[in-house]
């Protein structure tokens, strides 16, 4: 294998009809809708919570840790970056205080469904407790007991993984998500 080197993957653009959608409120934040990153077209999709700050006060791009642990892991398992495609179940970054429950159920049903139907992964892997339990539509399921097993859920292979985040604090779990990704890259 070749040295791992983190890299910024380029990010699809928001699509011109989702752009100014208010629905979920967060518009209202100021933050920029982020609709995903990495191949549209890639085999595996990973769902996370929200998107980060893609960029610093200055506004240059960067890899966040986030980013960094994900992509080192990808390449650990072997995956290719061209075989992922990365995205959120709500697409703009909170920065204030809002209605977590009614803006994922917003979202997940205006924004994401829209990316399945159009983009129709054969597999699927949500990184984190938010995104395992927003997709999977069930608050009572977490990461640490769906983890290492397949699932059906909206007509796709899904199957979890700890969030790239919460490996960066706690590297213990860093082995687990290779684990879940190997998983991914056996599957594929």
């Amino acid at each position: 294998m070749t040295s791992f080197c983190p890299e910024i993957w380029p990010e699809d653009p928001t699509p011109e009809s989702q752009k100014n959608c208010e629905d979920c409120g967060l518009y209202k934040q100021g933050t920029r809708m982020v609709w995903g990153e990495g191949n549209p077209k890639a085999p595996i999709m990973v769902i996370l919570d929200n998107p980060g700050a893609r960029e610093d006060r200055e506004g240059n791009a960067y890899v966040c840790g986030t980013r960094h642990a994900l992509q080192q892991a990808v390449h650990e398992v072997g995956l290719d970056k061209e075989q992922i495609y990365v995205t959120y179940i709500i697409k703009r970054r909170p920065i204030k205080k809002y209605d977590k429950e009614v803006t994922r159920e917003i979202c997940m049903h205006r924004h994401l469904d829209e990316q399945l139907n159009l983009q129709k992964p054969k597999l699927i892997i949500c990184l984190g407790n938010v995104a395992v339990q927003s997709f999977f539509e069930n608050n009572e399921v977490d990461v640490k007991g769906l983890r290492g097993s397949w699932h059906e859920v909206k007509g796709y292979q899904t199957t979890v993984a700890y969030h790239p985040l919460a490996v960066r604090r706690r590297p213990n779990l860093y082995k687990l998500l290779v684990e879940d990704l190997s998983l991914v890259a056996t599957r594929l």
